[in-house]
């Protein structure tokens, strides 16, 4: 069989995967991160044999997504802010709107000396890597509930070469007795009641910690948003991912915990994906 045949029965049988939009895609990505060649390289090589072990390789592979388990997880791989990171089942995967808390982010913090920055459920280190590498000037801590991401974001800041202080805790009490400039996090905020329309990527293999917030997907922000206010610099900022709705309940929250100039940044569909405040106290 030729490479390009493979390819395209393997696509042929990711048809019927839970995305045959993406069939023919994760076809070809399921075969380079196989044989660690370019696509360049696949392009140009069509008509050469394969088949034996690494074909045998190719179709598990090719029968995992079939499953679907996510393509990161297979590769073990994924792209976060131009910055390559490792992931498994114990880390959520960066979302590619997760980009835009860290852009804001780094417009609130450029210019400033040595701004504290703190990353609550860092998960694969994703958020804290990408403002540590924007920012080199800034001192950045992430703080996870589980060890084991903690030691995926460990390696993670090892292998892009970022200083990052990781602490195990829940939520900001790892650093209670300690001020910040800056307090990002991409908390869970899927309500329970939502696991069932989830895709089956999402629910049967991301971890649950890092997606339910209760009934109504607040749970954690009402923890985690009054935590916060003690935590800030006066005029420090807080800066959260929040899910589709939430905007308004969320507002609320944080006024009725003493912040102020509450803003909203959309992600690319034009929905409030962060919210930006200030703590008010004195």
């Amino acid at each position: 069989m030729q490479l390009r045949e493979a390819i395209e029965l393997a696509a042929a049988r990711l048809g019927s995967s839970p995305h045959p939009d993406r069939a023919r895609r994760d076809a070809e990505m399921l075969l380079l991160h196989l044989t660690g060649k370019t696509r360049a390289w696949m392009l140009a090589h069509g008509d050469e044999e394969f088949g034996g072990c690494t074909g045998v390789r190719y179709a598990g592979l090719v029968e995992r997504r079939l499953a679907g388990e996510p393509i990161q997880h297979i590769t073990g791989e994924v792209e976060f802010y131009g910055l390559p990171l490792r992931v498994t089942r114990d880390v959520l995967i960066p979302r590619p709107e997760t980009e835009h808390l860290v852009e804001t982010a780094i417009q609130i913090v450029q210019g400033s000396e040595a701004a504290r920055i703190v990353d609550v459920g860092t998960g694969s280190g994703a958020i804290a890597i990408a403002l540590a590498k924007a920012l080199p000037s800034a001192q950045v801590t992430a703080i996870d509930l589980s060890e084991a991401a903690l030691a995926i974001a460990r390696e993670n800041a090892e292998r892009n070469g970022v200083k990052v202080r990781f602490l195990q805790g829940d939520l900001l009490e790892p650093v209670a007795h300690e001020a910040f400039s800056l307090i990002v996090s991409n908390p869970p905020y899927v309500p329970e009641s939502e696991r069932p329309t989830l895709s089956v990527e999402v629910r049967d293999y991301e971890p649950a910690m890092a997606l339910f917030a209760g009934p109504d997907g607040l749970d954690i922000y009402r923890r985690f948003i009054s935590q916060a206010f003690s935590s800030l610099y006066a005029y420090g900022h807080i800066l959260i991912e929040i899910g589709y709705g939430q905007a308004e309940a969320v507002r609320a929250l944080l006024e009725e915990s003493g912040f102020f100039n509450v803003r909203f940044v959309p992600d690319l569909q034009g929905i409030p994906r962060v919210v930006d405040a200030m703590c008010g106290k004195d």
